[in-house]
């Protein structure tokens, strides 16, 4: 298993978690290229190599030259060891992310499988004219890992890239996304648990510190709507491992005061400003998500996830290594309708009040064909076991 990012390495657990129930004495071994593989550690799935943080989280951009500093290179070298050594157990391989780990399963010499999760043929379709003229958004040379002999599978996140990768001779299946698996609305948490009001979830993103300074952003972005004598009742989705003290001294900068939490999601504190509240939530995204009508977000997987279940997202670019103005417009053209970027945070109250006035069955339409259905991930192992294993 090769994956190149945190949320590939929860894609590539999604699939593994069922494949090992398949196959009970399926032997597996896990090489993260980005981070230190803590979706796999956490399956107690065993790493080929040891990783480690780099500046950038892996986004690379303006702090490459940081990540080299910080040893990009040698981990590098470490890591295309470490694939060589055990490619002579005659073993297979499947690569999760792009075409990084595309390119080490091909010259592995092994047979491979490919989940492709970081194109889709949304960006073609919905992005520049220049985009247009492309026979496919991947490239012919990514085409021809896809389509070479050893490779026995590829599964494309969307049912229109897949349909699209027909055309050339790849063995490509339509299975679906996994990062939908294991996620659903909870019937069980009401809005009533809350104070009164819109419920806006707040996604700053998961990757430190670029969180910190997403986290001031969205404060100053909704500073303007809470003037409003509507009231705002706003969750804060904290990741986990992320550290709270930064995220509460900025809500102490912006003269939020701590207020008694009600009963929601352990450890949640509160706090509150003219009309509205704002709930810090540590490890409660589906909690949060479940009972919010609008999403801010600045982040990737997330944003995902909250407009395949139906939810409408603004976004509003940040200063990266992540959620840049780039990254920001290339998640829209992915996501579709259900995702507008704010030029503009001024332009915030605006949004809501349009988005508050339109159905929320476009929502959903629109969330299930941009990111599919949840079980993915065991269609994929299905499919794996019968082509690949």
């Amino acid at each position: 298993m090769i994956s190149n990012g945190h949320g590939e390495d929860e894609i590539a657990v999604r699939i593994l978690k069922p494949l090992q129930q398949i196959d009970p004495v399926l032997s597996i071994m896990a090489l993260p290229l980005v981070g230190v593989g803590q979706a796999y550690q956490c399956q107690g799935i065993p790493l080929l190599a040891s990783g480690q943080n780099l500046p950038s989280g892996g986004f690379g951009g303006k702090d490459l030259l940081r990540d080299i500093q910080g040893g990009l290179l040698s981990l590098a070298g470490r890591q295309v060891w470490a694939l060589k050594q055990w490619s002579t157990s005659g073993s297979v391989i499947l690569a999760v992310g792009d075409v990084v780990p595309l390119l080490l399963a091909w010259m592995s010499g092994l047979a491979y499988a490919f989940v492709g999760t970081a194109k889709s043929e949304y960006w073609r379709t919905d992005g520049r004219m220049l985009w247009r003229f492309r026979a496919s958004v991947y490239w012919p040379w990514e085409r021809g890992l896809m389509a070479h002999a050893r490779c026995c599978g590829v599964f494309p996140r969307d049912r229109t890239t897949t349909t699209h990768l027909q055309r050339w001779p790849i063995p490509v299946f339509d299975c679906g996304n996994p990062i939908m698996d294991d996620l659903e609305l909870l019937k069980d948490v009401r809005p009533s648990q809350l104070p009164p009001g819109l419920k806006i979830l707040l996604l700053p993103g998961s990757h430190a510190p670029e969180v910190y300074a997403n986290w001031r952003l969205i404060l100053l972005a909704i500073a303007g709507l809470i003037q409003d004598q509507q009231s705002y009742v706003f969750l804060g989705a904290i990741a986990p491992g992320i550290d709270l003290a930064p995220l509460q001294q900025i809500l102490a900068e912006q003269r939020w005061l701590p207020v008694s939490a009600p009963v929601f999601v352990d450890n949640t504190s509160a706090y509150s400003q003219a009309h509205s509240h704002l709930l810090l939530v540590p490890k409660g995204f589906q909690d949060c998500l479940s009972v919010s009508e609008i999403v801010i977000a600045m982040a990737g997987t997330a944003t995902e996830q909250a407009v395949g279940l139906g939810k409408p997202v603004i976004t509003m670019p940040g200063l990266g290594p992540q959620f840049t103005r780039r990254f920001a417009m290339t998640q829209a053209r992915l996501l579709g309708p259900s995702v507008s970027v704010l030029s503009d945070s001024q332009d915030l109250s605006t949004r809501v009040h349009r988005l508050q006035r339109q159905p929320k069955q476009q929502w959903m339409d629109n969330g299930q064909v941009r990111m599919g259905n949840a079980g993915a991930g065991k269609r994929i192992a299905d499919c794996l076991q019968q082509h690949l294993l």
